[in-house]
C-alpha cells in the first residue's frame, strides 16, 4: 500500500477533478501492474494497471489507495473491471465518500465473491487525498497559503520591491508546491503589482501547469499583463463581482479568460467563501494562494486555511515594508486564529514553517 500511496502522490495536481489513486496488482509475491490515475482523470488507476497485469490478474491482489468506482462515467465502473479480470482480493486504504461510490464499489467487489480488505494505511491515505475529500465533503477546495516573508513579516519595500525576498532554494520549493496544487491563486493587487505568470517552472516543460485564478472584483487587471497574454495557453480563471463592467469582461473573454461572477462579501470585495465554492464546483480540488496581504487575511479571517506555509528570509525591512498581512480587524488577541505548526524545514538560507488548521 505503500507503494501504491507514493504512485498516487505522483498524480496530485496534475488529475483533478478526479482523485490522484494508485494501484498495484501482485501475483505470486511480485508486482505484475502498476499505474496511478492518468492527467487529467483518465484512465483510472484500475484499469491501466489491469491492462499491464494482463491474464496475470487472474487470482491476483489488488492494492487501490481509494475505494474503486462503481458508476458509468465516461468509462465503466472499475470495480466491474476488477472482477471481470478475475481478481482475488482487493486492498483498499479509505473509502470513497463521493455519493456516486460511498461503499458502492465495495459492495459489487464482495457480491462477486471477492475478498476485500479495507482500512489499510488509511491515515496516508486521507492526507494525500484531503482535497478531493474537501471539495466532496465541504464544498470547496483544500486551501494551501504561502507567504514569502522577512523576518519581520514583511513581503515587500515600500516602494514595492519583492523581488526576491527569499532564495533560490526557497524558490525552487515554491515551484514543486504549485506543481503539486491544481491552481495558484492571487489577488487584484498582486496581478497588478507583481505582473506574476503563476506557472511551474524548473520542473520540466512537458508538465501540466495548474490553473492560474484571480479574485478581482471589478476585472481590473492590465489586458497586456503576463497571465492576460498567456491565459490562451495556459488557464487563467478571474472570479468577479456581479457589477464588473461589460467591456473589460469582453476583453478579457477575447484573450482567452474564463470568467466567474460570484458575490462580493460585506466589504465590497469577492467574497472568498463563494469563490472557493465555485472553484470546487468546477472541478478544482487543491488552492494554492499566493497572496496577496487583503486576500490571505480575508482567508484566515473566514476560517478558510487550511495549511500555511511561510517561507521566512533572514532579512529585516521595517514598519515602512508591506506587510504580510491585510486588515482583520481584531480587536482581541483571543480572536486571532491559531494554527499548529507542523513542520520547519531549511531551505538554503531560509526557512519553510508549515502550519495547519
Amino acid at each position: 500500500m505503500a507503494a501504491a500511496l507514493a504512485l498516487a502522490a505522483r498524480g496530485l495536481g496534475r488529475v483533478w477533478p478526479n482523485p490522484a489513486v494508485g494501484c498495484l496488482i501482485v501475483a505470486g509475491g511480485r508486482v505484475v501492474g502498476r499505474a496511478r490515475t492518468a492527467d487529467g482523470g483518465r484512465p483510472h488507476a484500475e484499469t491501466q494497471a489491469l491492462t499491464q497485469a494482463g491474464a496475470m490478474a487472474r487470482g491476483a491482489t489488488a492494492y487501490v489507495t481509494l475505494e474503486p468506482c462503481a458508476h458509468h462515467g465516461q468509462t465503466g465502473p472499475c470495480a466491474d473491471a476488477l472482477i471481470a479480470a478475475g481478481i482475488a482480493r482487493v486492498v483498499i486504504a479509505q473509502t470513497d465518500p463521493d455519493p456516486r461510490v460511498d461503499g458502492g464499489g465495495i459492495a459489487r467487489l464482495r457480491a462477486a465473491g471477492i475478498d476485500v480488505v479495507t482500512g489499510v494505511a488509511e491515515a496516508s491515505a486521507r492526507a494525500l487525498q484531503a482535497g478531493f475529500l474537501s471539495r466532496i465533503q465541504r464544498g470547496r477546495p483544500l486551501v494551501t497559503l504561502k507567504l514569502a516573508t522577512t523576518l519581520d513579516g514583511r513581503i515587500a519595500t515600500a516602494s514595492g520591491e519583492s523581488q526576491w525576498i527569499t532564495g533560490p532554494e526557497a524558490r525552487a520549493h515554491v515551484h514543486a508546491q504549485r506543481a503539486c496544487h491544481d491552481a495558484v491563486m492571487v489577488g487584484a493587487g498582486t496581478a497588478r503589482q507583481d505582473d506574476p505568470r503563476l506557472t511551474v517552472r524548473g520542473l520540466g516543460e512537458d508538465r501540466p501547469q495548474p490553473v492560474r485564478v484571480v479574485l478581482s472584483r471589478r476585472l481590473d487587471v492590465p489586458l497586456d499583463s503576463a497571465l492576460t497574454r498567456s491565459a490562451g495557453q495556459i488557464p487563467v480563471w478571474m472570479l468577479h463581482g456581479p457589477k464588473a463592467p461589460q467591456d473589460r469582461r469582453d476583453a478579457l473573454m477575447a484573450a482567452g479568460v474564463r470568467l466567474h461572477a460570484v458575490t462580493t462579501g460585506a466589504g465590497g470585495g469577492v467574497d472568498v467563501g463563494d469563490a472557493l465554492k465555485k472553484l470546487a464546483e468546477l472541478g478544482l480540488t487543491r488552492i494554492y494562494c499566493e497572496g496577496g496581504g487583503a486576500l490571505a487575511a480575508s482567508l484566515l479571517s473566514a476560517g478558510l486555511v487550511d495549511r500555511l506555509d511561510c517561507y521566512t528570509a533572514g532579512a529585516a525591512i521595517g514598519a515602512e515594508g508591506t506587510p504580510a498581512l491585510g486588515a482583520m480587524g481584531l480587536d482581541s488577541l483571543a480572536s486571532a486564529p491559531r494554527l499548529t505548526l507542523s513542520d520547519i524545514t531549511r531551505l538554503g538560507n531560509d526557512i519553510l514553517h508549515r502550519w495547519t488548521a
